[in-house]
């Protein structure tokens, strides 16, 4: 495992940047064997020593993924393992997961960012050319970089004055997954040009996806984290959940916006490649009907399973989102952990409501053993408190009545 080199990546910081240092209890752990390798022991003897690591068996009922974990009395740094080895995401995520068991600390937790409108064709544009704006703003200096920030936060503006009420959970978002990303690219990477190098690589990987309402967030609060840290700017002073790294940028580069942005966006946009935007977006509006066309009788012909989501926990990879509109949004594959139990899709997708309330999956192939179901491509761990209940030639997921 690679222990020793995070152990040196994290000591070279040595909390210059958030006030500590990260690194701390790390389990990797195997998808499919379930098997976890960790640096340091657990406080109920659930991991044993063998060859200088801590090795034992993450149980099935529960959910891997990048996140921080409670396992055994401690808290660990939770990195699932890839299907091909590469040393460099291995790392990232080791990172990754060790900054958010460090905001869990300071209180800031994560949270399913109700962030849909970004997956609106308006907010998309919008963001894109703050995308733009804001790799000329980190590739030059000086005034030229002055005017890009501007430019980035009038985009940003013109977003936010059309979607007012989801501005608290985006902020949330880039707080959360975007502080991680810029933390473990900076500390990551050996010098600036690599930094800016890795930070576009992930930049380009999400401007390209379908779907920004689950994805946005990880590269958005990096970018503007980067300029706040051009400048000199204390992160150790981000100890909410809801800070707003665009106003912080605002504020520290002294940058006038318009009391409405959007009476001057329109213009600014030439200067941002708006007709090839406008062409991206018109392929995506396709692409969505023909999935729509292709896809969406899977789960609205009988027969579908219905489960209704109460407090879910996800794990998913965000290349694996798909808008279908608003019918709501498919993953092709995603490990859900709620009241009822576990859900793992790994072929077919599964359709879940915009608004995070539903979910359906195919019903084919489907076959029960007690508290096991499993369909094509999916597989269903049920509570002892919950029950499948077939109503005609549907089924629905509830809670035993007592």
């Amino acid at each position: 495992m690679y222990f020793k080199e995070i152990a040196a990546i994290c000591d070279k910081d040595s909390g210059k940047l958030w006030g500590q240092n990260l690194y701390g209890p790390i389990l990797y752990v195997d998808r499919v064997s379930r098997k976890i390798t960790a640096n340091q022991s657990d406080n109920e003897g659930l991991l044993k020593l063998k060859d200088g690591v801590y090795v034992g068996l993450y149980p099935k009922e529960l959910m891997i993924s990048n996140a921080p974990v409670k396992f055994g009395g401690k808290q660990f740094a939770m990195v699932p393992l890839l299907p091909e080895e590469d040393t460099f995401r291995l790392k990232t995520r080791a990172v990754h997961s060790l900054f958010h068991r460090f905001q869990d600390n300071l209180g800031i937790t994560s949270s399913t960012f109700y962030v849909n409108n970004m997956d609106e064709k308006e907010a998309r544009l919008w963001i894109k050319l703050e995308w733009k704006a804001l790799r000329k703003a980190i590739n030059t200096d000086g005034d030229e970089r002055q005017l890009a920030i501007r430019d980035a936060l009038i985009f940003r503006g013109s977003n936010r004055e059309l979607y007012q009420k989801y501005a608290g959970e985006e902020d949330k978002f880039e707080t959360y997954e975007g502080l991680a990303t810029f933390t473990y690219t900076l500390l990551c990477t050996n010098s600036r040009e690599e930094f800016k190098s890795r930070l576009f690589e992930n930049l380009d990987r999400i401007y390209s996806m379908q779907s920004y309402a689950r994805s946005y967030g990880f590269i958005h609060g990096a970018l503007y984290a980067c300029l706040l840290y051009d400048k000199g700017f204390d992160l150790k002073t981000i100890t909410t959940d809801n800070f707003d790294l665009g106003n912080a940028v605002k504020e520290l580069y002294k940058i006038d916006l318009p009391a409405i942005c959007r009476d001057v966006a329109g213009s600014l946009a030439v200067n941002y490649d708006i007709e090839t935007i406008n062409k991206e977006e018109e392929k995506r509006d396709s692409d969505i009907r023909e999935s729509v066309d292709r896809q969406l009788s899977t789960f609205t012909e009988k027969p579908v399973v219905y489960l209704e989501l109460e407090s879910p926990s996800f794990d998913f990879e965000p290349e694996d989102v798909h808008s279908l509109d608003s019918f709501g949004t498919l993953y092709n594959s995603i490990r859900i952990l709620d009241n009822w139990g576990k859900l793992s899709v790994d072929k077919g997708g599964c359709l879940v409501s915009n608004n995070l309330k539903f979910i359906r999956i195919t019903a084919k192939g489907f076959k029960a053993d007690k508290k096991h179901i499993y369909g094509e491509g999916w597989h269903l761990t049920l509570n002892d408190d919950w029950e499948l209940n077939q109503v005609e030639q549907n089924y629905f997921v509830k809670k035993m009545m007592p």
